[in-house]
């Protein structure tokens, strides 16, 4: 007869449990950080990180304004979370979802403010600018033995600077106020459609990209668990010479791996910038989204439905930080809190280990008696 499992040795429970483990500890690690800069009015800023715009739960419509704009802002880290989990679980790092991500925001708003593109073909710009981006790390991995980290770092740096040189241009930047222009002022057709927009306030940057990001999610869960596809993805991640050896192309998995990876990262730029809820900037930095999905994807859990609730957690804590009183406190640390999330994230191997460590099983009475005989006998 098959032994029943404990309900908490299930890989699922185990990972949920770790991840709000690391939730609640960095929390807790905040409020001792606000406790330390100011402990008259620590409660008071850890209320209003954590109550964030349920403090216009009087006014349900400016309440679910907030929480739109939470959904839409939530989006881009979502989906690089999604392109990044999808790669490891393939057995690639793809450190170069940030170039990927950056070549989507070149893509989409080169093609709706310069070309005057409609909104789909935008998307569809920026799913292949992301696409060959993770394409040359892939063929650098598969054909050149390239680590994909050090590929997709370069890669990252080169991306940010063609971004600069070809959004920097006039026909896109506002150079008076130094960032592009409105997309739904220059280029309305540009715009993604809306979402629910009268449900949520009547947010104009609700739009069709919240749906798009979860429908992106399940594909990814039906695609690497329910076909032969995502195995073969899996097992040549696994064991590249044990696939080869299967008789799958390795090499070509590889460069497929990082391809769809890297398109879900251009996606990911669209689907935010195509809102027009922010502007791109001229920026000394590769965009933090991409680096912030490696954090999401693990405190999801590596699971596609849970990366959906760990983006949605991290993006509710940060902006949460808008509503410190900066007469106290500097917003930024709700920044801090999530990067202590972040790396509570590394001991979650840690806390299954704990979890999963075997119990000595006691010796019946029988058996310790007739070890005690051979001893004796031994020694005789």
């Amino acid at each position: 007869m098959k032994e029943k499992s404990s309900f908490f040795k299930k890989p699922a429970v185990q990972t949920i449990f770790a991840s709000i483990l690391c939730a609640v500890l960095g929390i807790i690690l905040g409020y001792i950080i606000l406790l330390c800069m100011n402990p008259a009015h620590a409660t008071e800023g850890m209320v209003a990180i954590l109550k964030n715009f349920f403090k216009f739960s009087a006014k349900p419509q400016q309440l679910m304004y907030y929480l739109g704009s939470t959904l839409v802002k939530a989006v881009p880290v979502i989906l690089c979370s999604e392109a990044i989990l999808f790669a490891y679980k393939a057995g690639l790092f793809n450190i170069g979802a940030a170039g990927q991500y950056t070549v989507g925001i070149l893509a989409s708003l080169y093609t709706s403010l310069a070309l005057g593109w409609n909104w789909f073909f935008c998307l569809l710009a920026a799913v292949i600018a992301g696409a060959l981006w993770g394409a040359i790390c892939g063929f650098f991995k598969a054909f050149c033995n390239v680590n994909e980290v050090i590929a997709g770092i370069m890669l990252n740096w080169i991306s940010l600077y063609i971004c600069n040189i070809v959004l920097g241009n006039e026909t896109c930047m506002n150079t008076t106020k130094s960032e592009t222009y409105d997309i739904a002022a220059k280029n309305p057709s540009g715009i993604l459609p809306g979402f629910l927009q009268e449900l949520f306030g009547k947010n104009q940057y609700m739009t069709i990209a919240v749906p798009i990001t979860v429908i992106v999610a399940i594909i990814i869960l039906v695609v690497l668990n329910k076909t032969t596809f995502g195995y073969e993805l899996k097992a040549t991640g696994h064991n590249k010479d044990a696939a080869k050896y299967a008789g799958m192309n390795a090499k070509r998995n590889i460069v497929l791996t990082l391809l769809i990876s890297g398109a879900i990262s251009g996606l990911a730029a669209a689907l935010y910038y195509l809102t027009s809820i922010e502007h791109y900037k001229i920026a000394s930095s590769v965009p933090g989204m991409g680096f912030s999905g490696i954090a999401v994807a693990f405190l999801g859990g590596l699971h596609p439905i849970g990366a959906i609730v760990a983006g949605l957690f991290v993006e509710y804590i940060t902006l949460g930080g808008q509503y410190l009183n900066t007469n106290y406190f500097n917003p930024q640390v709700a920044d801090l809190m999530i990067a202590i999330i972040i790396y509570l994230c590394g001991f979650v191997l840690f806390f299954k280990s704990i979890i999963n460590k075997p119990k000595k099983v006691k010796k019946s009475n029988a058996e310790a008696d007739k070890n005690a005989s051979a001893k004796k006998e031994v020694q005789r």
